[in-house]
Order: C-alpha cells, then sequence, then structure tokens
C-alpha cells in the first residue's frame, strides 16, 4: 500500500477526534450502547473508559494516535455545549459536502511587538545578548474586569517575564510598573518557558491568575507555581512539580474541571521530544507528581513530513491547548531540525483537536501557522504558539506567536519578536458546496435550546435546513419547503422556518439537521437558548464583549 493511500485511510478511519467536558446527569442518561453503567460521560455523549488517563503503553511509537469513541458514537449527541464544529465526522453522517481545512493567515508582514527597550536584551548569564520580546507560551489573554488585551512575554535572553496591553489587539503598549520601577517588568526570576492563565473559575480573587514557570539557571528540573490578582504583582512560590525537563506547559480543561500539564519526556533518542500527561483538580496538587508517574501522550508520528534539507524526523516541540466551543483546540508546536545557515530551528505551529481531553485528531498535516522561507522575516525560524491559544475579537479569532528572525551564518534565534494570525471565528474546517446542490445530514442530536444558528458563507449561494426525526422522516413544520433560505456571509444567523416559530416542541427529542447548500461553505451550527445566539461554549483566551469563559453575550459580543 502507498503512503498517499495509507494516509488516506488513517484519515478515513479516524474522521473524528475527543474532545472533553464536564459531566451533567442528561448526557449520563444517554450514554453509548456497551458503555460500562457507571463509565463517566462528557457533556457530548463520550463515555470515558474505566481506567483515565488511559495508559497504552510505556513505549513510544511513531504511529497516529487513533481516537476510540470515533468508533462507539452515542445514541443521540447532547449538543447544549458551545458550537459544533466540523472538524471532524463525530456529529455527521457521510455527506455530498467536501470538507476543507483552513490555516491561520498572518495579519501583517511585520510583528505587532519588537523588542525596544534595554531590558529586552539582558542576558540572564553569559549568553550573547539578543533582542527578545516573544511569548514562550506564556499567554495573551483578554481580560474582562478592565476589558483589556494582555500579553506576557519572555524578555532578553531566558531574563524577565514582562507585560504589555491594548485595547484592539493590534496596537500594543509597555506600561512602567513598579515591580522594577519604570519598566514592564513583572518578574525577575530567570526563566525557560512559562504558561500564564488567567483563570476566570478561580474564586479567590488573590489566585486569578496563575503562572507555571521553568527557572534558569537555579531550577532543579521542576515548574514552578505562582499566583496573582492582577498579572503583575507575583506571589512567592506556592508549589514545585515532580520532574520536568524544559519546554513543559499547562493549561485548564473546564469540560472535566482539570488542570493538565503537558510535559515534555524522557525517550529514546529516534524518538526525540514527545509529551506526558498528568491531570488534577487542583493546580497545586497537581504539581505532585513522581518520576515514571504521567501517562506517555502524544507525539510526531509517521504522517508529519520532514524538511528534506535537514533529514531527520518530526518531533513535537511543545502542546498548548484551550477549550473553544465544544472541543478542545491543541496547538503542536512541530520541530523538523536544528537549523542553521542563518535559520533558527525551523517549528511550525499545526492545528490538532480533542472531544476527550486526551486524543487528538490531527487530520489536516499542512502547517496552521508556518514559518517564513523568506530569509531575514520576523518569523523565518521557531515559530510558536502562545498559551490560551486564541482569542475571539468579533467575527475573527487571534493566533498570537512567536517567530525569530536568525542570525546570518549560525542557527542563533537573532532578534525575537511577536505576531498575529488570524482566522474566521469557527474557520478551522468548513463543508463546501459548488453550484450544484449539496447536504450534509447529523447524526441523532439533543437539545435544550430553541433557535438554530449556522457560522456560514453563502453571500452568492444558498442554504436551506430541513429537520429529521430520528428515523430520518422529514418533520412537516421544518421542512425544506418552509425553511427560510440563507443568503449571507455571516459568523452567527439564525435559521428560520416559515410559520413554524421556535425549536422548543423538538426540546430533548433525537432528531437530524439536515443542511442543503449550494455556491458556499458551512462552520458550525449550535441551538441556542436565546435569539441573541449565545452558543454556551468555550470562547479560548476571550474577547471584547464576553464577560466570561463561555459565550453567553451572542450578539452582544463586538462583532
Amino acid at each position: 500500500m502507498s503512503v498517499s493511500r495509507t494516509r488516506r485511510r488513517f484519515i478515513q478511519q479516524s474522521g473524528m477526534l475527543a474532545a472533553t467536558p464536564y459531566l451533567t446527569a442528561a448526557a449520563a442518561a444517554h450514554a453509548p450502547e456497551g458503555a460500562a453503567p457507571d463509565a463517566p460521560v462528557l457533556y457530548n455523549g463520550i463515555a470515558l473508559p474505566s481506567e483515565w488517563p488511559p495508559r497504552y503503553t510505556t513505549v513510544p511509537t511513531r504511529e497516529p494516535m487513533m481516537v476510540p469513541y470515533l468508533h462507539n458514537i452515542p445514541d443521540a449527541i447532547p449538543i447544549d455545549v458551545g458550537r459544533q464544529l466540523f472538524v471532524d465526522d463525530y456529529l455527521i453522517e457521510p455527506t455530498t459536502l467536501t470538507r476543507r481545512y483552513h490555516g491561520a493567515k498572518y495579519a501583517f508582514d511585520r510583528p505587532v511587538l519588537s523588542a525596544n527597550r534595554p531590558w529586552e536584551s539582558e542576558p540572564l548569564k553569559r549568553e550573547p545578548p539578543t533582542a527578545r520580546a516573544m511569548p514562550f507560551s506564556d499567554g495573551v489573554w483578554y481580560d474582562p474586569g478592565d476589558r483589556t488585551f494582555k500579553l506576557w512575554y519572555m524578555a532578553g535572553v531566558n531574563r524577565y517575564t514582562c507585560l504589555a496591553t491594548s485595547d484592539n489587539g493590534l496596537d500594543w503598549i509597555k506600561p512602567a510598573f513598579d515591580v522594577v520601577p519604570g519598566t514592564n517588568i513583572v518578574s525577575r526570576l530567570g526563566r525557560d518557558s512559562s504558561t500564564v492563565w488567567l483563570d476566570l473559575f478561580e474564586t479567590d480573587p488573590s489566585k486569578r491568575y496563575k503562572m507555571f514557570l521553568y527557572q534558569r539557571p537555579e531550577d532543579s528540573h521542576q515548574m514552578s507555581l505562582f499566583f496573582s490578582a492582577d498579572g503583575i504583582h507575583w506571589s512567592n512560590c506556592v508549589g514545585k512539580s515532580g520532574p520536568t525537563r524544559d519546554r513543559c506547559t499547562a493549561f485548564y480543561n473546564p469540560f472535566r474541571k482539570k488542570w493538565v500539564f503537558s510535559i515534555k519526556a524522557t525517550t529514546p533518542r529516534e524518538f526525540g521530544r514527545r509529551r506526558q500527561y498528568h491531570e488534577h483538580d487542583d493546580a497545586i496538587g497537581g504539581l505532585g507528581w513522581s518520576d515514571g508517574e504521567p501517562h506517555m501522550w502524544v507525539g510526531a508520528d509517521w504522517l508529519d513530513q520532514g524538511r528534506p534539507e535537514y533529514g531527520v524526523h518530526p518531533e513535537l516541540y511543545n502542546l498548548d491547548a484551550v477549550a473553544y466551543e465544544s472541543l478542545l483546540l491543541g496547538l503542536f508546536v512541530i520541530w523538523t531540525g536544528e537549523g542553521g545557515g542563518g535559520r533558527p530551528k525551523p517549528n511550525q505551529v499545526f492545528v490538532a483537536f480533542s472531544r476527550d481531553g486526551f486524543h487528538w485528531h490531527r487530520p489536516h498535516r499542512e502547517p496552521f501557522i508556518p514559518v517564513s522561507d523568506t530569509p531575514g522575516s520576523w518569523n523565518y525560524g521557531n515559530v510558536q504558539s502562545a498559551g490560551g491559544a486564541c482569542l475571539v475579537n468579533g467575527d475573527r479569532l487571534h493566533f498570537y506567536v512567536s517567530g525569530r528572525q536568525g542570525i546570518a551564518g549560525t542557527d542563533r534565534p537573532g532578534v525575537c519578536a511577536t505576531g498575529l494570525a488570524t482566522l474566521r471565528r469557527d474557520g478551522f474546517a468548513s463543508l463546501d458546496a459548488g453550484p450544484d446542490r449539496r447536504y450534509v445530514t447529523t447524526r441523532p442530536v439533543r437539545f435544550t435550546g430553541r433557535h438554530l444558528f449556522v457560522n456560514a458563507a453563502v453571500p452568492d449561494g444558498e442554504l436551506r435546513v430541513e429537520v429529521l426525526d430520528a428515523d430520518r422522516r422529514p418533520i412537516e413544520r421544518y421542512s425544506l419547503e418552509k425553511a427560510v433560505p440563507v443568503r449571507v456571509d455571516s459568523t452567527r444567523h439564525r435559521v428560520e422556518w416559515a410559520g413554524a416559530g421556535d425549536l422548543k416542541r423538538l426540546s430533548n427529542s433525537p432528531v437530524r439537521f439536515r443542511f442543503h447548500l449550494a455556491n458556499g461553505s458551512l462552520y458550525a451550527f449550535w441551538v441556542s437558548v436565546s435569539e441573541n445566539g449565545a452558543s454556551n461554549g468555550y470562547v479560548a483566551a476571550g474577547g471584547p464583549g464576553l464577560g466570561g469563559p463561555t459565550d453567553t453575550a451572542g450578539g452582544r459580543s463586538r462583532a
């Protein structure tokens, strides 16, 4: 079998992915057939195995991660949480539409944040001074408390952690704080990788911000945890992790209310960098793992394509993740060589999706946010994601990434800065149709909302929706003939049927939606309890008009 045929077969078999949610009584009542009666059931109907997290093997492999729940679909899928994206087949049956995956596009050919302060060129010890103003994960968040974009970043060579702020996410300033008077330094601890997390579920205001920091040079290969009320003034260390290596990160999975630690694994040389997994209810308690306790998780595999000029197997350099709408969004930084000839490591950002929080679906192996192949570009090498992953800014998602310019004749990073890439909201994948009408039918779904919304681009085409019962029989009140045609390009549009009113009468009944499309693209659908289109899904690192961790604003959010 050829590689291309193998690749196609794998993608067909693993068409969907894993997301992690909180447990609900409604979901538990509709556990998939064959699941153990007491199996934890996630908000999307996925039943977790008895051993969690799974321990498949302690030996690394280059086989792509399989996604077990894709082959055990619930009789009716609960869809009350979040916009439902078409990144996999979990929600849909075979379709005549064409699925297309989309990468983020750089907003500018220049950085949005560059090093221009003396302290941003200071080395920690004897390293050559290099101008750095870049997130090494760190974090980029929208704080709904003071309605400000905030970006934490590494300044200098492993020297400081600084904070920049913005009113619009495009134009950034470096305020003078009192930690080091006259500078925007918020931590003087020598550092490597760091994650800053705005915890909107925290009830103690003094712990609202959490910083997971791998320190240098005094570190003992551990992550340290610090708290802050404002992201500026940080506590003393409140806890240290078990054994780690550099470039370890953390994120919060609100679907299961777990802190997850993405730990760089020590593996045989032929497998290179990989990730181990550790979870806990509490950020401090979660740090206390022992050597060998974290589970082997995920790495690059044979579907990842290396750069031929380096001739090495790709490796998973880092994994940042966040809850976005109804699933977990993963940003995989893939390493393809050490660089050289003026180029730093040509790391690039790839996208992955999970519906159970552990298994990752990676259907698209093209770079989601690539390096530039133009020497001297700010992002000529080592493009890496930020903690929090992305922000919701109206109809666009904002992804902030670091990039390295390089120094001619070396593989050193040179000037390091921060850039911005954007994507249509929900725009990771679309189901597309040309001039001939095509359709897609969902699996049976359950909801308690009343108003069907879509994210669709059909300004020169048409979308109509009919509702079927679980046995695929049209429900007359919501038939194709009564469907009001959708002819807009909108990330939030309410679907209606002539004389039918809303969907209240179908609440908690298993139904199917069939979307008929011509000359357009369909990105997502959801059923809202409100006419404003609030999805009740998670909004990653937040955004203007979104007052908390979930979308309760709908049309009131800034568009």
